[in-house]
């Protein structure tokens, strides 16, 4: 992409592209103009005049990714640049899933998997509304829109987040909620299958639930199972939602375990049939391992499961469970308490599962990255171009068309995400343009941080965020306020 020569750098013009808008709609060849924040003109040969020309030929032209599902919370702060994420076209991160959020809570050492947003000491955020000025200070490279997290309000108000909640503790997540609703948070989030959140009944949930319809959010939620009990799980949060009155997208679907491989046919039927009746979304990272904190109880001596970070023994990251207990002398449960607190990749899905949800219609792409992990699952670094590249351009699992509204303007509508998510005159210039041919993941279990391959250009409200493999100098993300209802 070379640019132009234009007297006047005050708008940005790319040129002659293959334009695919992020609605589902079929790619055109058009130019695209920007001026400040916004696209302006979208049609056939638009005046150079006045403006930066990058020339788009051959390349892709795509509203900036979307990556739904993030624990990005604290990398925003201490590492605004934000490479893992810009390097693959992703513009816009929602934070906080999962229930965890770094806001609002003042904490000093915090039970896992609070832990995954990078140590006990990054929790001094008391409300949302100052979270959201220490990233409006930080000015990262993308745009966060923020979830409250339910693990969070719990650790901020009870002395024990193991057993069911007080009223009076009730009536304190319910303030802290309407807070961070109030400061511009998206949503929701609960965590259940944590034991920080497992205690809550749904009561407690559909409490929350209520507060976040009432603002007009959405409610997103890691079930309580995602193994044998996945249906139970599923009509858990469907009711919590339809109580609450408010949109509810299920993270990171899966059917885990290999007593549970190939029962996606099954959930997903369930899922449509509840999508009658209330509004259901969900996202999934495009990989047949999850990752999380060591849990001694996902250790069946079935499936494989690799380290990611370990505090008593940080050697072991990147290595497999069962290679160090047998180093060790030990059971692999026995090793899994000896390595914590730590983290792990659970190769605990089947492929075909996998691309089955991929191709659901109310699927979202979320990488669900961990960015503090000293040996990070590689959808941190490779999730958005493996869909692009692997699962769309080499399997045909869909077209590109409907990959890229998956990262795009399905994830805009669903976390109302305002002028955002599509190429259109009136939207945020937040766009990624990519090579169709040469879009790839790099990045592998073995060899995790690599930056993918095929992004040439990235903007974020209208200014350069990302080229030829470098952030920019100057970060232009902000902090996405949830709509006044």
């Amino acid at each position: 992409m070379n640019p132009g020569n234009g007297k006047n750098q005050s708008a940005l013009l790319l040129r002659g592209g293959t334009v695919i808008d992020g609605t589902g709609a079929q790619r055109f060849v058009a130019d695209v103009r920007i001026e400040g924040e916004r696209i302006v003109a979208v049609g056939t040969n638009l005046a150079e005049e006045g403006t930066h020309v990058l020339d788009a030929t051959g390349k892709i032209v795509a509203p900036g990714f979307i990556d739904v599902h993030t624990h990005d919370d604290q990398v925003v702060l201490s590492a605004p640049q934000m490479l893992p994420k810009i390097s693959q076209g992703v513009t816009t991160v929602v934070i906080g899933n999962c229930g965890i959020s770094l806001a609002p809570l003042v904490h000093s050492n915090v039970p896992p998997p609070l832990n995954l947003l990078g140590g006990p000491d990054k929790y001094v955020y008391p409300t949302m509304a100052a979270y959201v000025t220490a990233v409006d200070a930080a000015r990262p490279a993308v745009n966060v829109a923020a979830l409250v997290g339910h693990s969070t309000l719990r650790i901020a108000t009870m002395d024990d987040p193991y057993r069911p909640a007080t009223p009076a503790e009730q009536t304190r997540m319910c303030e802290l909620l309407r807070e961070g609703m109030a400061a511009g948070a998206t949503g929701f989030s609960s965590g259940v299958f944590y034991p920080t959140g497992a205690a809550a009944d749904i009561d407690e949930l559909a409490l929350f639930a209520g507060i976040t319809g009432d603002a007009g959010g959405v409610y997103t939620t890691h079930i309580r199972q995602e193994m044998d009990k996945v249906l139970d799980s599923l009509d858990e949060a469907f009711d919590t939602a339809r109580r609450g009155k408010v949109p509810v997208v299920i993270s990171h679907h899966k059917c885990a375990g290999p007593r549970n491989w190939g029962r996606t046919v099954e959930t997903l039927a369930h899922i449509d049939a509840a999508r009658t009746q209330q509004p259901i979304a969900l996202d999934m990272y495009p990989y047949i391992a999850g990752s999380t904190v060591l849990r001694k109880e996902a250790v069946d001596g079935i499936i494989d499961i690799m380290v990611t970070w370990s505090t008593p023994h940080p050697e072991t990251a990147g290595r497999m469970l069962a290679a160090i207990a047998a180093e060790w002398g030990c059971s692999q449960q026995e090793a899994c308490e000896r390595l914590q607190p730590g983290g792990a990749c659970y190769f605990q899905m089947r492929e075909d599962d996998v691309q089955r949800v991929l191709q659901y219609p109310a699927t979202m792409i979320g990488s669900d990255g961990l960015p503090h992990d000293q040996h990070p699952h590689p959808r941190l670094w490779g999730t958005f171009p493996r869909v692009l590249g692997h699962y769309s351009r080499d399997l045909g699992l869909f077209s590109l068309e409907t990959a890229v509204h998956k990262m795009s303007g399905l994830s805009a509508r669903q976390f109302r995400l305002e002028d955002r998510g599509d190429i259109r005159v009136g939207a945020f210039a937040d766009i990624t343009v990519f090579d169709p041919m040469a879009i790839k993941d790099a990045a592998t279990f073995e060899r995790p941080k690599a930056q993918a391959l095929g992004v040439d250009c990235v903007l974020v409200n209208g200014a350069i965020a990302y080229r030829a493999g470098a952030v920019a100098p100057v970060r232009n993300g902000r902090f996405l306020r949830r709509p006044r209802n």
